[in-house]
């Protein structure tokens, strides 16, 4: 599997979890990807529950450390 399948499969839970999910992704490596997600308070639990066992499995079958980072899109930006 390659970074960009697995990153295409992480999206995919992330949508049926949250249709109006925004989702930002960087890939760092062929190996390692970072999926910054933006959704609703209310939906952030779900896509956590539906992301960690995948990321997992992907990590420890096929070597691809996609990290997912969830984020209440309605919350303010940070200051600092």
């Amino acid at each position: 599997m390659s970074i960009d399948e697995a990153v295409q499969k992480m999206t995919d839970l992330i949508k049926a979890a949250c249709a109006s999910a925004e989702i930002k992704s960087a890939k760092m490596s062929d190996e390692e990807a970072r999926l910054s997600v933006y959704a609703p308070a209310g939906d952030m639990q779900k896509i956590k529950d539906a992301t960690f066992m995948p990321a997992m499995d992907l990590l420890n079958k096929d070597g691809m450390d996609v990290q997912v980072f969830v984020y209440d899109k309605d919350a303010p930006p940070l200051k600092g």
